[in-house]
């Protein structure tokens, strides 16, 4: 499998994953013309994308999927209620490039699988999602303030973690947002902090799972330099070294980030 974020957090969430013959973006949160940049950046083609996997609704996931759907002739895959929720921003779209997803769907595009599961976010129906190509699998959890049993039991066992590192608790609490929107960033449909996603993923991580990316950032409330030391030094505390033991990197906000290729 091949596996690269294009962007990652509240300016713009897509990523590119690659298996066995297909390829697919998960969210297309940017313009239709930088996420065309992005995939020339690491090689790909546009026009050899076969799908987009929505998350859910909000613009920093789905800003470019409707000009991308049409001028591509892609298929977009989301729930229903996502569906209904996204309409207006994305556009007119083909029937036949109209995907619904159920949380638990399970599918495949070529011989890429694809499970999907419910996350914990303030949106209509928001999803995650698991890919497996051969022996290589990849699970994506972002925009979420927990993580659902669902989502454990999907993303157990990948051998790449696409985390969420949304905030640092102190930088949330003491920065400039209303206090509205704090407790809802804190809240269980809100996002992952940092010290969450280091207890998180010290649960996830066995012998398989060498590789972390820490995703979907704040811009006000956090850092890449913080984020990678809170994670670490929990799972440390847990035995696991990154560096040692795995490795692990935070997704950049703007441009593609590292091409992993998985046998």
């Amino acid at each position: 499998m091949r596996v690269c974020t294009l962007a990652s957090g509240s300016s713009g969430n897509c990523t590119y994953i690659e298996g066995n013959g297909a390829s697919v973006l998960v969210d297309a949160g940017l313009s239709g013309k930088a996420i065309k940049q992005g995939l020339e950046t690491i090689g790909v083609d546009p026009l050899d994308l076969d799908g987009i996997m929505v998350t859910h609704e909000h613009l920093d996931h789905i800003k470019g999927a409707g000009i991308l759907s049409r001028r591509y002739d892609l298929k977009i895959y989301a729930t229903a209620m996502t569906w209904e929720q996204m309409l207006p921003t994305v556009g007119n779209i083909e029937d036949c490039n109209r995907g619904v997803l159920r949380r638990e769907d399970y599918l495949e595009i070529e011989d890429l699988k694809i499970e999907c599961f419910e996350t914990s976010h303030d949106a209509a129906e928001s999803i995650g999602f698991c890919f497996a190509s051969g022996r290589v699998k990849v699970g994506i959890t972002t925009d979420t303030g927990l993580l659902t049993r669902q989502a454990r039991k999907h993303v157990d066992g990948s051998d790449l973690l696409i985390f969420e590192a949304n905030h640092d608790l102190d930088m949330l609490k003491s920065g400039r947002y209303p206090w509205s929107v704090k407790q809802r960033i804190l809240s269980d449909r809100g996002h992952m902090s940092n010290i969450a996603a280091g207890h998180c993923l010290a649960s996830l991580i066995s012998g398989k799972t060498n590789k972390v990316i820490l995703a979907h950032l704040s811009r006000d409330n956090n850092t890449p330099e913080l984020a990678f030391k809170t994670v670490a030094d929990v799972l440390q505390e847990s035995g696991l070294t990154p560096g040692q033991d795995l490795v692990m990197e935070v997704a950049p906000r703007f441009g593609p980030g590292t091409i992993w290729d998985m046998v």
